[in-house]
Formats: C-alpha cells, sequence, structure tokens
C-alpha cells in the first residue's frame, strides 16, 4: 500500500453495526477531502490503512474500504450487494444460452430520497443518476469533484432513515456485502435472535466458505496486514456470528491484532421480556466469546446498564439525541469509534493494534470500557478547560458500566482532536502567575500526558494530541444548538449554522469499574429460570454452556479488582 500503510480489514456484524459502519465510512469520507482552512492540515491520519485502492472493468481507479459486512435478507433497501463500481451492463447482458428464456425480475427498493438529494446537491451524483468516484488521496490538492461552492445539503428526517443503507454514501467492493439469507430482518419470524443460531452460520460449509474467500482476498493483497477490527452486535444472533469470526480469524492469522468493539442499540424495556432476557444472555456469551479470541474487547453503548434492569441512557452537555433512534445512537458510537482508533491509524509513528491491545490488556484484562466528550468544548485553552473539570471525570461513559468515577483506572489510550494549535497551551501572558502545572506545558502533548498523570497517577497512559478534527458533516445528524461552524460554544443558538467538525476527546481503559458490572451480569443469569427460555437453549447453547459461562465471567471479574495493576 501507498506509504507503507499498515493495512486493518473492518469486518461489520449486525444491522446496528450496519448504522455505526455507515456513519463511520461516512465520516472517513469525508475526511478524504482536503482542507482549504491552512489551521487544519491533512496527513495525520493515514486512509490506505481502512481504504483499498482497485480498478473497474472500464480502467477506473476505485478507492473503497477494506470491507466485510455481513447482515440479514431484506436489509440492503436500494443497496446492490455487489455494489456499483464494479458492475459490467454488457457483460450482464451476456448469457451462453440460445434456447427460450424466462426473466423473473424482483421488484428494486428506490434509491432513498434524501440520500439521492443529498449526493446532487453536493454534486456526487451526475444526472444520470451515476455516483462519480473520488480520486485516490495523494494529500497534493483537492478531489476530483470538489466545487468552490455547493448548495446548503437536504436534512434527514425521521422518516427518511430506515436502514443503514439509506445513510451510507459511500461505494462498496462487491467483495463487501455478505448477505444472510436464512434470516429475515423484518418481520416476526425467522429473525436471528439467539447465540446458538449466530454460531450455528458460520459452522455451515456455504457461509463458512463464502467468508474464508473474503478474508483471503482482502488479506493477501495486503503487504503489512497489522489487524481486524469487528463491529459486531452484541444484542441479538450476530454476538454468535462475531465469536465464530473472531476464532476464525485467530486460528488463520495468528499473531495479527483483533479488536472487538460489541455494539449494542439504545435503550430497552421491561414490557418485552423475551427480547430483554435475550439481550442479556446474548451480550453475556458474547462477550465472553470475543474476549477469549480477540487481543481486545470494549462494548459500545449509550445505555446505562447491561443487566436487566434498564438505565438511562447517557447525557452529553451539548448534543441533544434521541436514544431510541438508532440513526442517532450510532453516529455517536461512529464518532467515538473515530477518535478510539487513532492510535492505529496515525500516518506518523503510529501504535500498532497489537501493541495497543498489549498496553490495555495485560493480566487478562481483555474488556475495556469507552468514553469521549462529544463536542469536546473549544471556546477557551486545553489548560484552562481541564482545570476547570477538576477531579471530575472528562468523558461521558460509553459501555454501559455505569459511573466511572471513583474507579481506579489500570491503563488508558486517551486521544484529543481537532483544538486549534493556539488552544492547545496556556495563552495566559509572560509573567502573570500560572493557575496550574498545566499552564506551564510547552504543548498539548504534555498537557494532556501531564492532566491524565494526574487524574489516575498510578496508571499506565498512552495519550495523541491531532489538529485534525471529527468530520460531521451530511447525513450525520444535527445535534447540538450551542456550536459554531467551527465548533466553538456559543452563548445562544446557532442560528442554523452547519457545523462541519468538531473537537473530541476519546479514552479507552481498562478500569476496575469492569469488577461490579461483570459481576452483576452474572447475578442477573443467574436469577433466569431457563425452563422458561427453552427457545435460546434450542438454538444451539446447552445447560453446561451457561454455567461454563458463568465460571468465566466470575474470572475474568477477578482481573479488574483494585490492586491488580502493574503499578503496585
Amino acid at each position: 500500500m501507498a506509504g507503507g500503510a499498515r493495512e486493518v480489514l473492518t469486518l461489520q456484524l449486525g444491522h446496528f453495526a450496519g448504522f455505526v459502519g455507515a456513519h463511520w465510512w461516512n465520516q472517513q469520507d469525508a475526511a478524504l477531502g482536503r482542507p482549504t482552512d491552512t489551521k487544519e492540515p491533512p496527513g495525520e491520519l493515514c486512509p490506505d490503512v481502512l481504504y483499498r485502492t482497485g480498478r473497474t472493468l472500464h480502467g477506473q481507479d476505485t478507492y473503497t474500504p477494506r470491507l466485510i459486512l455481513m447482515d440479514l435478507k431484506g436489509s440492503l433497501s436500494s443497496l446492490k450487494q455487489e455494489g456499483a463500481l464494479y458492475r459490467d451492463k454488457h457483460l450482464d447482458a451476456a448469457i451462453a444460452w440460445y434456447g427460450k428464456l424466462t426473466t423473473h425480475k424482483e421488484e428494486l427498493y428506490p434509491q432513498n430520497p434524501y440520500i439521492h438529494d443529498l449526493l446532487s446537491a453536493e454534486g456526487e451524483l451526475s444526472s444520470d443518476g451515476v455516483w462519480r468516484v473520488k480520486s485516490i488521496p495523494n494529500g497534493k490538492g483537492p478531489l476530483s469533484f470538489t466545487s468552490a461552492k455547493t448548495p446548503k445539503p437536504p436534512s434527514p428526517t425521521m422518516d427518511s432513515i430506515r436502514v443503514w443503507s439509506d445513510l451510507l454514501r459511500v461505494h462498496l467492493h462487491p467483495r463487501s456485502i455478505c448477505m444472510i439469507q436464512k434470516y429475515n430482518h423484518d418481520g416476526e419470524t425467522g429473525r436471528l435472535e439467539a447465540f446458538g443460531q449466530g454460531e450455528s452460520i458460520l459452522k455451515e460449509p456455504g457461509y463458512l466458505e463464502e467468508l474464508e474467500d473474503r478474508l483471503h482476498f482482502y488479506v493477501e493483497e495486503c503487504d503489512y496486514l497489522q489487524g481486524f477490527q469487528i463491529l459486531c452486535d452484541l444484542h441479538d444472533g450476530f454476538s454468535g456470528v462475531g465469536a465464530k469470526t473472531a476464532e476464525l480469524l485467530q486460528d488463520e492469522y495468528s499473531g495479527r491484532g483483533i479488536i472487538a468493539w460489541g455494539l449494542l442499540p439504545g435503550p430497552y424495556s421491561l414490557q418485552e421480556p423475551q427480547k430483554n432476557i435475550y439481550r442479556l444472555l446474548n451480550t453475556a456469551f458474547g462477550l465472553v466469546h470475543l474476549a477469549a479470541h480477540s487481543s481486545l474487547v470494549c462494548p459500545l453503548s449509550l445505555g446505562g446498564s447491561l443487566g436487566l434492569r434498564p438505565e438511562p441512557p447517557v447525557t452529553f452537555p451539548y448534543l441533544h439525541y434521541d436514544a431510541t433512534l438508532p440513526f442517532h445512537c450510532s453516529a455517536i458510537l461512529a464518532t467515538a469509534l473515530d477518535t478510539l482508533t487513532v492510535p492505529y491509524r496515525l500516518r506518523s509513528s503510529p501504535v500498532s493494534m497489537v501493541h495497543l491491545a498489549d498496553m490495555l490488556s495485560f493480566s487478562g484484562k481483555k474488556v475495556v470500557t469507552a468514553g469521549a466528550t462529544i463536542p469536546f468544548p473549544s471556546g477557551q485553552s486545553l489548560p484552562d478547560t481541564l482545570v476547570q473539570l477538576g477531579g471530575t471525570t472528562p468523558w461521558t461513559p460509553l459501555s454501559a458500566c455505569g459511573d466511572p468515577s471513583g474507579a481506579h483506572c489500570f491503563a488508558q489510550s486517551v486521544v484529543l482532536r481537532g483544538l486549534e494549535r493556539a488552544c492547545l497551551i496556556s495563552q495566559l501572558t509572560p509573567g502573570t502567575p500560572l493557575p496550574s502545572p498545566l499552564h506551564a506545558c510547552a504543548t498539548g502533548d504534555e498537557v494532556l500526558a501531564q492532566y491524565l498523570q494526574q487524574q489516575q497517577p498510578r496508571a499506565i497512559s498512552s495519550s495523541h494530541v491531532l489538529l485534525t478534527p471529527c468530520k460531521v458533516v451530511p447525513p450525520y445528524p444535527h445535534f447540538s444548538s450551542s456550536l459554531s461552524q467551527k465548533s466553538l460554544l456559543l452563548d445562544g443558538p446557532s442560528n442554523g449554522t452547519e457545523v462541519k467538525s468538531i473537537p473530541v476527546l476519546g479514552a479507552l481503559c481498562s478500569s476496575s469499574s469492569l469488577h461490579q458490572t461483570l459481576r452483576n451480569l452474572a447475578k442477573d443469569l443467574t436469577k433466569l429460570d431457563l425452563r422458561r427460555w427453552a427457545s435460546f437453549m434450542a438454538a444451539g447453547v446447552e445447560q453446561d454452556d451457561l454455567e461454563e459461562l458463568l465460571q468465566e465471567i466470575n474470572s475474568l471479574a477477578q482481573c479488574y479488582q483494585n490492586g491488580n495493576s502493574l503499578m503496585d
């Protein structure tokens, strides 16, 4: 790959993972455009880590995500499984048969009107409805189709986004989409509900061979594959698909990093007992099996709890979102993910997936928590902002593991991105008494590192500060009413100013809070009368499996007791 990139192959497993992935790839796509603001230099992140170059049958160069995604029948809407880049109408029409033909044509979904209007407004859709292909970025100027001025894009509505493919605005390679035809996305029957069902899918030769073929296709073209990132639904049967996928990757590509992001949608209700019990069981089985076969596992959710008792969703000071909408929840989690994954996507001095996982997962601590400040306040200097936070945790928890305040952090990886260079250090005039040691630091990296040392002096900390912000262009939801176009906090409403990028603080943490979270998960499991949920067990999970699960959860919880640290 160009520039000696250390490639990563992404796997998206499940429908909510599709929502998070769609926002994630939209943000990567927006970042490929070269900035016109000289204060926002390009090149800190290497897109070749996530993207691959290719060429269509017509000789056109392409740049598409290095991605394999799996979802159920009926989840694609107007998106074609084979994509739109490489299809050749003349080849499609070539039929080696001269007898009588009967054509059975499936009714196609119309293209989502919102995405059609958005792409048309931005000049990425020609008059005949064909997407224009982005040129391969080389860091030497704007992309070929970029115009100086484009109309204001339309705003998405709740009715315009039904499935994740309704908001995806990037081209996918024909080898990316793998559909599971034996289960339905919609309807009350034929659903992929249980962990055992998901495991059994990749025990079938057809699906297993298809996944292996796609893996080989992407892996064999890599010069230096550093590993795999798995975006996997935990709440349904895709937890089993993710577990078997991680096991396959561990067996086939030992030594490569495998980082699994276990995704859970918004709040749940006690009014749906079966769905609630299945969510608990799938989450528990998924976490334990992913931890066994991955380098690192991180649950991602805006919910307040992984257990049976529902807790209110998390809140953000400057975001006003609807926790019942996958479109909203997935956008926030994708924004966090875009920042949390920065260390192994850096162009200069990257931290490999394996090294990042090793730092966070010592002594068997394979499960970590995530947190983020979205957006990070940028109306004053970084030292001033951090001092005002005092001893409070500077980020909102995103792993449904409760309030991390007071918990002991064993190791953490923290990324701050998007602040202007002048805001990274103290702006006090020379000779002014310094309010804190942070104000004496000479760089933003020193400010953040010293702050983390003050907050968790016994933790192993890794930190990165980037000038590049996180892109939030449409179809990203309009969340905040107190930000300017450059994401500065305003005293009043923004008068409709479109926010295109935001600063974000993200953190991965191996924390003692997981001790109680995992113990509570085990307690909830012991309360279940499995005779009432025989359908879950009939999907391929036995009583012995549940008893082994409880032992493994309790053993994992012991790793996170206070005092179990390299610094002790």
